[in-house]
């Protein structure tokens, strides 16, 4: 997941909750009960605030599981390839002390 994603995440759940806040105040307003169409309006809404909700849990759980399976690959390649990780992780303290040692 990119940096860009991970701090627009909390954004959008935020104008979600805002959007869905506001619809609920305007289903409950009883100065719309005097138009006919609106209980048919008002479960349209609701049930469209249903499936966005739904689709917005099936999406965390995705990326969820998502991070689980890389953290279990990475975790199985660094108890197959010990060497390997121990290597690139020298090779990479190297390069950093030598760039600080630069400066």
């Amino acid at each position: 997941m990119t940096t860009s994603a991970t701090e627009s995440s909390p954004s959008a759940q935020f104008e979600l909750e805002k959007l869905v806040s506001e619809l609920r105040t305007l289903m409950a307003s009883k100065d719309l009960d005097s138009v006919p169409e609106i209980k048919q309006m008002r479960q349209r809404l609701e049930d469209g605030m249903h499936s966005v909700r739904d689709a917005a849990i099936r999406a965390a759980q995705e990326a969820a599981n998502q991070a689980k399976d890389a953290a279990r690959a990475a975790d199985r390649y660094a108890h197959d390839e010990p060497w390997r990780v121990a290597g690139a992780a020298l090779a990479v303290g190297a390069l950093v002390g030598f760039l600080l040692a630069r400066r």
